[in-house]
């Protein structure tokens, strides 16, 4: 007999929708344990619009005008918008086209950015460092951890995460300082660490699991994923500050005004359990759920949300897509890809 298909359900916070629409945004969010690329926005009716393209094993993503980068198990996507300002295509008005992949090999890429003259930098977490792609190379090294004595393809401190300042990378987020091959995993408690890039020294330690650094409002923000606990770094006296604690595996973050969007998935893994998030869960008398959260930074309250279930129920990052309602994308599955055309202006001949 054949097995019914899997299913995929999405219910929200009655006015997410709403949030979405005033905020004159959309969402993309990845889960590499479905591999899927999602696309929350608004349809003409006011209701979700949802959108999704299959890529294996997606990840890290990072989105600047209409160019939008994820990282796969493998590769390294560039997709560029190829629609015009208020031009649709099939009610969706943006379509992002995979337009370049470097094959990087599976090194593991997590958290990525674009810095200041353009170029991609991302979390190379098999090699414990950040790094861009090269023409010749699987990648290019551009830094490592001080404690991480030589680049080795042995996921040592599981560096994840990755803070742009002034158009630079500022701050990363390792699980541990180990350096042994896979030494993180006996630390995932408290050997969690924030490093101070520039300075090549830690700013942050004790954590437990964190992920997603951003620089936001002149803060920076962090997921202490085992923990559950969104809040933001003092540099000064190198402390961790909860500002809202999330029901689930927190990772993926990013910020629509005065809101963060963060990601949470099922901490059903063994990676993921027997961490203080169990007691944390258990002591808010919650159960954990896979989705997304909205948070006001302002007050630190949770004010919507979205729940997925079935068979999606872990995920990694998620962008915000300011000025986009509807937005959609090609994928490498369907026959689409070859009937989607565009012509560059011509070059002047003179």
């Amino acid at each position: 007999m054949t097995q019914p298909p899997a299913k995929f359900e999405l219910t929200s916070s009655r006015q997410f929708p709403a949030w979405l629409a005033e905020q004159n945004a959309s969402l993309a969010f990845t889960t590499y344990q479905a591999g899927k690329l999602i696309f929350i926005g608004t349809g003409p009716d006011g209701r979700l619009s949802i959108f999704e393209r299959t890529f294996n094993r997606c990840m890290g993503l990072h989105a600047a005008g209409d160019t939008l980068w994820m990282g796969t198990l493998y590769q390294l996507w560039k997709f560029r918008n190829t629609l015009e300002p208020g031009q649709l295509a099939g009610g969706f008005d943006r379509l992002y086209v995979p337009r370049i992949a470097w094959t990087t090999g599976d090194i593991d890429i997590h958290d990525i950015a674009v810095d200041g003259d353009g170029r991609v930098v991302f979390a190379n977490t098999l090699f414990c460092c950040l790094a861009t792609v090269d023409e010749d190379y699987s990648f290019r090294p551009l830094w490592q951890p001080p404690f991480i004595s030589k680049l080795a393809a042995e996921d040592r401190c599981h560096l994840n995460g990755l803070a742009m300042q002034d158009g630079r990378p500022k701050y990363a987020t390792a699980i541990s300082r180990s350096d042994v091959a896979d030494g993180w995993r006996d630390r995932r408690a408290d050997g969690g660490v924030v490093i101070d890039v520039d300075r090549n020294e830690i700013l942050v330690d004790g954590l437990s699991m964190p992920h997603s650094p951003r620089m936001h409002n002149g803060k920076l923000w962090v997921c202490n994923s085992g923990t559950g606990h969104l809040g933001t770094i003092d540099p000064v006296a190198g402390v961790f500050n909860p500002v809202t604690f999330c029901p689930g595996y927190l990772r993926g973050l990013s910020f629509v005004g005065d809101y963060a969007v963060a990601g949470l998935s099922l901490p059903r893994h063994k990676t993921f359990s027997g961490l203080a998030l169990d007691d944390n869960l258990a002591r808010s008398d919650a159960e954990p759920r896979c989705g997304l959260v909205v948070i006001d930074t302002r007050t630190g309250d949770l004010v919507h949300w979205l729940r997925i279930s079935g068979v999606v129920q872990e995920l990694y990052d998620v962008v915000a897509l300011p000025g986009a309602r509807r937005p959609s994308a090609l994928g490498l599955k369907t026959d689409e890809i070859r009937r989607v055309l565009s012509i560059a202006p011509a070059a002047d001949a003179g």
